[in-house]
């Protein structure tokens, strides 16, 4: 099965999964994601759960937690600021730029998620944002700035998105993945998208 529904009905639908027992694919964003984690792991049911099915967007966020983790603190007293820009029927913060978040705080950043800055309106995205009004009814656009405490060093991290090819590709690529973990019966039962990374199962 996979899922791409909405977020406030993420936690019905893995349990009708796990009641019927049937594997699954989640794209869905939102939710408790420790709940949603904890109740398909507790179920031994297999299933790929991500915020995030684009591949190439899912090697950046893997490279962000790579970098947290081999050097914790190195930006500690920089200034973050994100925005993320997606269609304005999208109704919770982007799950990738939570996910990226994350990674920054690993690298000393002080910052709540609450503080992203969410663009759903058509006229800043096509003006302030730059998406094509031709994929203002699906995109993905991020923006990651940090700035030194004394204002003299920059940097900036990008990941724009238009339409949904990157997203339908990933997803495939993660059902196969997750067919040849059952067909082996694999004793992990619960993965992401960097799982599927990690496997090489990107085609």
């Amino acid at each position: 099965m996979v899922d791409y529904t909405v977020p406030d009905v993420i936690h019905e639908m893995a349990n009708l999964y796990i009641k019927h027992r049937t594997p699954f694919v989640m794209g869905t964003t939102g939710g408790d994601r420790e709940k949603l984690a904890e109740d398909v792991k507790n179920a031994g049911l297999y299933a790929v759960i991500a915020p995030q099915m684009g591949k190439q967007v899912v090697a950046f966020q893997a490279m962000m937690e790579m970098m947290a983790e081999q050097f914790p603190g190195a930006f500690s007293g920089y200034m973050l600021k994100v925005t993320e820009s997606h269609q304005s029927s999208k109704k919770d913060t982007s799950g990738t730029a939570k996910a990226i978040v994350n990674s920054f705080k690993g690298l000393g950043l002080d910052f709540d998620v609450s503080q992203i800055e969410l663009v759903r309106d058509r006229e800043q995205q096509v003006n302030r944002m730059k998406v094509p009004e031709e994929h203002l009814l699906g995109h993905a656009y991020h923006t990651y700035q940090l700035i030194s405490p004394d204002g003299t060093v920059y940097f900036e991290f990008q990941h724009n998105v238009c339409g949904r090819t990157i997203y339908a590709e990933g997803t495939v690529d993660a059902a196969l993945f997750l067919a040849r973990q059952i067909e082996q019966k694999d004793s992990q039962k619960l993965y992401n998208m960097v799982d599927v990374l990690k496997a090489g199962a990107m085609r």
